[in-house]
C-alpha cells in the first residue's frame, strides 16, 4: 500500500525520466545514412524507426546484458519499445519549439569543456568515436534542447489557483513543522574541573553571563548568549545545529528552562543554561505562504507533466513491421471499476528498479517476474482507487497520480493523537527504536603473513607510530573511524561487537588479537572509545514516541481505508493469465513465489 511520507517526489511513471534516458542514449549513438541502417521496425505516427538504431539503443541497455528468453524478452522488448515509442512521440511534439543557434552552441561548448575537448583534434576525435559529424551533434542536441524546453513549457503553464495552495498547506501541513528551538546561554571550557566548578556557582546563584564572560572560551563578549550578534547580549532562538550532537541532545531533551551539563564534546566542556524551550509548531499559511505556493506549483506542474505525457502515448498512433525482431505486448493486466492498466505501466517501476536489474543479470530474471510484477501491479490498482476517491471527494488535490494518492491518505489520516500512555507503551514495545547503538573508534591493520600481524600486534601494545609500525611489516592501515555494529565487513563487526567486550589495552588503545580475513589476509584491529548501547530515558523521547504511535495510527487507518475502497471496487486482476499467455510453451509460467521474497521492493511508480 501506498506509504504516507514527507513531500513524496514521484517520477511520473518514469516516463519523464524515460525520455530524458533515451534521449541521452540517443545522443551519443552512432548514427547511418538512412540506406545503412536496415529495415524500419516501427513507425510512430507515420515515421520510421529502424533496426539499428533499435539495436543500438538494445546495446546501451542493461536489461538486455543478460539476454533474456522466452517471457523474460517478450517482457523487456516490450518495457523497451515503450521507451522508443514515448521518446519519438515527443520529439515529434517538440519539434516546433524554437531553439536558437547560439543555445545550441552554448551546450557543444559545455559538452566540450565536460569531456576535456576543447582542442579542435580532440573535438574531431570524439566525433569520429560516436560516429557524429559536427552538424549532427549540433542537430540531436538541438532536439533535446526542444524537448527540454517543451516539458517546461507544460510544467510552467500549470498554476493552482488560491483555493488548491490552500488546501495543499492543509494537507501537507506537518512538512513545513519546524524544529524546537531554545534561548540559552553557554558556557565553554577546556577543563573538567573547571566545568564543574562553574556548574556549582551557577547553581549557586552567580550571575551565568558573568561566568561566562569571565571563564567561556566561546561566545565571551555575549555573555555566551547563542544567536546573538557583535554586540549583542541577549539570547535568540536557536536550533540544535548550534551545538555538536552529544550537547545537542542533552540540552533538547530537558524541553524546558534549567542547567544542563557539563557535557563533554571534541575536548571540550558544555555548560548550558536554558532560558525558554520553544517547541516545534506548524507556522501560520501567512507565515509561509510564498514557500507553499511554490511547493503547490511544482505539485500541479507534476500533474500536468504526467497527464501530457499519457496524453501524448494514448494519442500516438504505431505500426510494427511484420516481421520485428522484437515482441511488443502491451495488454491490459488489470481493470479497475472503468479503468485499464497496461502491462507497460507495470513493467516500467519494475525493470527501472536496480534491483531488478541485477537479479536478472544475474539469472534470476523469473524472480523478478514472480515477485515484483504483482507487487507492483497491486500498488497501482490501490493508487487507482485512491486516485479515484480523491476526485470524488470534490477537494481541490493536485499533483501527480501518486501525489494524489499519498495526498488523499494524509487528508483523511488528519488529526490523529497519541497520549502518553500509548506512547509509553510504544516505547516498551519497541526498544531498538530508541537505543543508541554500540560504538568505537577503530582502525584495521591488514597483513598478507600472519606472522607479521603477530609482530605487529606486539609491538602495537608496546606504543608507538602506528604507520611506522605498519609499514615495518608491510601492513596497510584503514581508518574506519567511529562505527557501531553492522558498519564493518563481517569479520571484524563479529571481532569489535560480538566476540569480546574488550581487547589488552596499549598507548594506541585496545589492540585484538590475529584475525584471519576471507580473502586470505590476517588483520589486527586497534579499538577506541568503545561505547555501550544505551537506551534512552522514555522522558527524553516521549514526543518522538507520540509521533510513531500516530505514524502506526495512520497506517492503519490508510490500510483499512484502502480496504474500504477494494470493496466497494469492481477490479479485475488478470496479470497470471496474460504472464501465462506470453509464455512460450516449452517455458513454464510464472508462478506466485512460494519462498522468503527479497527485502526490497521496487519504489513505488
Amino acid at each position: 500500500m501506498f506509504g504516507i511520507s514527507k513531500k513524496a517526489i514521484t517520477i511520473l511513471f518514469g516516463l519523464l525520466a524515460l525520455a530524458f534516458a533515451v534521449g541521452a542514449i540517443l545522443l551519443f549513438t552512432p548514427q547511418a545514412g538512412q540506406q545503412a541502417r536496415g529495415k524500419p521496425v516501427l513507425w510512430v505516427n507515420g515515421k520510421a524507426v529502424y533496426e539499428l538504431d533499435l539495436l543500438r539503443l538494445q546495446g546501451n541497455d542493461p536489461l538486455y546484458a543478460a539476454n533474456p528468453q522466452g517471457l523474460l524478452k517478450t517482457l523487456v522488448d516490450t518495457h523497451f519499445l515503450e521507451q522508443v515509442i514515448l521518446t519519438e512521440a515527443l520529439k515529434q511534439d517538440a519539434a516546433r519549439i524554437r531553439v536558437g543557434s547560439a543555445e545550441v552552441r552554448k551546450e557543444v561548448d559545455r559538452i566540450r569543456e565536460q569531456f576535456g575537448l576543447k582542442e579542435k583534434k580532440a573535438y574531431e576525435q570524439f566525433l569520429n568515436q560516436v560516429g557524429y559529424t559536427d552538424a549532427q551533434l549540433r542537430s540531436e542536441i538541438k532536439t533535446q534542447l526542444q524537448i527540454q524546453k517543451r516539458l517546461e513549457q507544460i510544467r510552467s503553464a500549470a498554476k493552482p489557483t488560491p483555493e488548491e495552495v490552500r488546501f495543499y498547506f492543509e494537507v501537507h501541513q506537518e512538512d513545513y513543522k519546524g524544529e524546537p528551538r531554545l534561548k540559552a546561554r553557554q558556557i565553554v571550557v577546556d577543563e573538567a574541573k573547571l566545568a564543574a566548578e562553574l556548574l556549582a556557582k551557577a547553581k549557586a546563584g552567580e550571575d551565568f553571563a558573568a561566568l561566562a564572560k569571565q571563564y567561556s572560551k566561546v561566545g565571551a563578549e555575549q555573555g555566551g548568549a547563542l544567536g546573538a550578534g557583535p554586540g549583542e547580549s541577549e539570547p535568540k532562538p536557536v536550533t540544535k545545529v548550534v551545538f555538536p550532537d552529544k550537547v545537542a541532545e542533552a540540552v533538547f531533551a530537558q524541553k524546558g528552562p534549567g542547567l544542563v551539563g557539563p557535557v563533554e564534546a571534541g575536548g571540550r566542556y558544555y555548560l548550558v543554561k536554558v532560558e525558554e524551550y520553544l517547541p516545534a509548531k506548524v507556522p501560520t499559511f501567512e507565515e509561509i505562504k510564498e514557500q507553499v505556493e511554490k511547493d503547490a506549483q511544482a505539485a500541479k506542474g507534476n500533474g500536468a507533466l504526467e497527464a501530457y505525457l499519457e496524453n501524448l502515448r494514448q494519442k500516438a498512433q504505431v505500426r510494427f513491421a511484420e516481421d520485428s525482431p522484437f515482441s511488443y505486448k502491451n495488454l491490459p493486466v488489470a481493470k479497475v471499476n472503468e479503468q485499464e492498466i497496461l502491462l507497460a505501466q507495470v513493467l516500467q517501476p519494475v525493470f527501472s528498479n536496480q534491483q531488478t536489474a541485477a537479479l536478472i543479470q544475474q539469472g534470476l530474471g523469473d524472480l523478478a517476474v514472480q515477485f515484483f510484477l504483482p507487487q507492483t501491479l497491486e500498488s497501482l490498482i490501490e493508487r487507482e482507487l485512491l486516485v479515484e476517491a480523491a476526485k470524488k471527494s470534490g477537494k481541490p488535490f493536485i499533483g501527480s497520480k501518486d501525489q494524489i494518492a499519498q495526498a488523499y491518505l494524509l487528508y483523511e489520516t488528519r488529526g490523529l493523537t497519541a497520549t502518553e500512555e500509548e506512547a509509553r507503551r510504544f516505547y516498551a514495545e519497541n526498544p531498538a527504536l530508541f537505543t543508541i547503538p554500540a560504538s568505537a573508534e577503530v582502525t584495521g591493520v591488514v597483513f598478507k603473513a600472519e606472522a607479521k600481524a603477530k609482530a605487529f600486534r606486539e609491538a602495537a601494545l608496546r606504543g608507538g607510530d602506528l604507520q611506522a609500525l605498519a609499514k615495518a611489516q608491510e601492513g596497510t592501515v584503514t581508518e574506519y573511524g567511529t562505527v557501531s555494529p553492522n558498519q564493518l565487513p563481517a569479520v571484524l563487526d563479529r571481532l569489535v561487537f560480538k566476540v569480546k567486550e574488550t581487547f589488552p589495552k596499549g598507548p594506541m588503545g585496545e589492540v585484538s588479537e590475529v584475525v584471519k580475513l576471507e580473502d586470505g589476509t590476517f588483520a589486527v584491529l586497534l579499538v577506541k572509545n568503545r561505547k555501550p548501547e544505551v537506551l534512552k530515558p522514555f522522558n527524553e523521547v516521549v514526543e518522538e514516541a507520540k509521533e510513531r504511535v500516530i505514524l502506526s495510527k495512520r497506517q492503519q487507518k490508510g490500510q483499512a481505508l484502502v480496504q474500504e475502497l477494494r470493496k466497494a471496487a469492481k477490479i479485475e486482476n488478470r496479470l497470471s493469465q496474460v504472464l501465462a499467455e506470453l509464455t512460450p510453451k516449452t517455458q513454464e509460467p510464472a508462478k506466485p513465489p512460494t519462498q522468503e521474497a527479497p527485502k526490497e521492493a521496487p519504489a513505488k511508480p
